[in-house]
C-alpha cells in the first residue's frame, strides 16, 4: 500500500519556483512530485543528522 500523503503550504522564492518548474518538466514529473523527490534525496544524504525517532520512513528503510 502506498504511504499516506499530507498537504502542506510553504512559501518559496520566485526563482526557486521557476527552477523547480523547469527541472520537473525535464524530468517528466509534476512540481509536487519533483519537490518530494528532491526532499527524499536530501533526507537520505542527511540521515546522520536526524535524531533517532520512531519515524515510519526510517523504520521501513525508505530513507
Amino acid at each position: 500500500m502506498k504511504p499516506l500523503k499530507a498537504k502542506v503550504s510553504i512559501t518559496l522564492d520566485a526563482e526557486i519556483i521557476d527552477a523547480i518548474k523547469i527541472l520537473s518538466e525535464k524530468d517528466d514529473r509534476s512540481f509536487s512530485q519533483y519537490i518530494n523527490l528532491v526532499l527524499k534525496e536530501h533526507l537520505k544524504s542527511n540521515t546522520d543528522k536526524l535524531p533517532p525517532t520512531p519515524n515510519a520512513l526510517q523504520q521501513n528503510g525508505n530513507l
